[in-house]
């Protein structure tokens, strides 16, 4: 072999074995199927939580979810509706998708600003069953911004008084805590500081929730809009839940968080479902 090669060989050896190295000091994927098209430094420590899932809507288009099991999604959230009169067109296919491949699924409401509170429980209650294999509701707070129709900012007190009309129709109907969906500018402006009969799911994409949320517990984390799945086409939404597996098998048989349920067992938000 010339030297210069022998030299190019060395370096490349060298530089293997420093990936290697440093691959071993990372906390392990229980997700391993499953990649990111643009990892961040301040969410590396998600990897160490053992129970991952997905959300996903329309725009994901046919998402094969026997494959997307396979890859070790433990739950998935999906859209079912937004405001008081739209169903997004995938929902249906989505949610028996994920019920035949035994994929723990809940849906979720896209809150539109300039729509009554009631209106807007009530077309969800109208298309989302009430299965007992289901997850909690999810309502997604968030200002529509992006909207066509209504990107009108309601004061706060407003606001909060839609938020808890919603969360109670949802609580009556379905018989379970709602889950609040959020991001860090809705939480900032409207819900920090306040209580909810809920728990909460937090987008956080470059750091830890705990650094972006101020006194705000969560349940789950959704910390990429740019993972990769096997089953789903393009980016999608990763989702992480906060505790152990056996804190997961606690949830899926209360639909409530263990850390929660000695308070609210006794108000009749946590139901037993046996698993």
């Amino acid at each position: 072999m010339p030297f210069a090669s022998a030299r190019a060989f060395a370096r490349l050896a060298a530089l293997a074995l420093g990936l290697a190295v440093a691959s071993c000091s990372i906390a392990p994927d229980f997700y391993p199927a499953k990649g990111d098209n643009d990892p961040h430094p301040g969410v590396r420590r998600v990897h160490a939580l053992p129970v991952h899932g997905i959300d996903v809507s329309r725009w994901q288009g046919n998402v094969d979810w026997h494959r997307v099991r396979q890859a070790g999604t433990r739950f998935a959230f999906i859209k079912a509706t937004e405001g008081g009169d739209h169903l997004d067109p995938k929902f249906r296919e989505n949610w028996e998708g994920a019920r035949r491949a035994g994929v723990p699924r809940g849906a979720y409401h896209f809150i539109f600003w300039c729509r009554p509170a009631h209106e807007q429980a009530q077309w969800f209650i109208d298309n989302v069953p009430n299965e007992p294999d289901m997850l909690p509701p999810v309502l997604d707070m968030e200002w529509n911004n992006h909207s066509r129709l209504c990107t009108r900012r309601v004061p706060r007190e407003e606001a909060l008084e839609k938020t808890r009309i919603i969360l109670a129709m949802l609580h009556r109907h379905y018989g379970r805590l709602p889950i609040i969906y959020t991001d860090i500018n809705f939480h900032r402006d409207v819900l920090q500081g306040e209580h909810f009969d809920a728990t909460f799911w937090l987008r956080s994409v470059a750091a830890e929730p705990h650094e972006r949320y101020r006194d705000r517990r969560w349940t789950f984390w959704q910390w990429t809009q740019t993972g990769t799945v096997p089953g789903v086409r393009g980016e999608v939404d990763r989702n992480a839940f906060y505790g152990s597996e056996r804190e997961w098998q606690q949830f899926l048989a209360s639909d409530c968080d263990p850390r929660d349920r000695p308070r609210y067992e006794a108000l009749g938000y946590c139901r037993d479902k046996g698993v």
